[in-house]
């Protein structure tokens, strides 16, 4: 499937926004894909978070990828990234890739949801928090929830009082970021904030066990029955 390619502009920062339209006609729902790390030199080398952006497209979902990343010259090494992150940038990509995204004649602009997978997972949690438009969200195997990116940002656990939409998460039992006893956290922050979520949580998988790409991680049949669980989980929300 090819896309299309977009800037925006971020507090004088030029971000690139991937957009994947479905063939059918619209108006669509539409997903606000969270990329994954692979991706932090450039989309095109994400071939995971490309290709899941194609799978959600085929099942009718228009899709817009935003490269979160672009605060750093692209050959930066992840560490440094890691470590000068911060989740007002994010929030601030996050708000712009919406906006586009909500602004195509294309799109049902109030049937719009946000995904993640690893660091993406992470954001689309921080996204819920501070998008109050989107209408559901799905973390999968997000890390490090619990801690703040930046001086002076708060934890995203900690913000799960403002979240207004469903939310559904997918992680494995092996994993050590996020672990079970996280998982159990981000379970006991959303239920005291009366946040409306389901949790599904796989025996023989660990982290990123989507990942394809990675035949050491990748587990084909928890991935699948995610995928299943998850089209279920958008269709209930941004279609009925």
């Amino acid at each position: 499937m090819q896309h299309a390619i977009k800037f925006v502009d971020v507090d004088d920062s030029p971000m690139e926004v991937l957009l994947f339209r479905p063939e059918r006609e619209g108006p669509h729902p539409g997903i606000l894909l969270a990329m994954h790390i692979p991706g932090h030199n450039g989309l095109e080398h994400d071939t995971f978070t490309l290709k899941t952006a194609e799978r959600l497209a085929d099942n009718g979902y228009f899709v817009v990828v935003p490269f979160i990343f672009h605060w750093w010259p692209k050959q930066a090494g992840m560490d440094v990234k890691r470590q000068e992150s911060r989740d007002d940038w994010t929030v601030a990509d996050l708000k712009a890739a919406y906006e586009l995204l909500a602004a195509r004649e294309e799109v049902d602009a109030d049937a719009i949801g946000i995904v993640g997978h690893c660091w993406g997972g992470r954001v689309a949690w921080l996204g819920a928090c501070h998008l109050p438009e989107v209408k559901v969200c799905a973390v999968f195997y997000g890390g490090n929830v619990k801690t703040g990116r930046g001086e002076g940002s708060p934890a995203p656990i900690d913000l799960a009082g403002d979240i207004r939409c469903p939310v559904i998460g997918f992680f494995g039992n092996e994993d050590k970021n996020p672990s079970p006893e996280d998982v159990d956290d981000y379970d006991k922050a959303l239920t005291a904030a009366d946040v409306p979520h389901v949790f599904h949580r796989y025996d023989g998988a660990g982290h990123a066990f989507q990942m394809f790409p990675s035949a050491e991680r990748y587990r084909e049949e928890q991935s699948e029955d995610a995928w299943d669980k998850l089209l279920g989980y958008l269709n209930q929300y941004l279609r009925e």
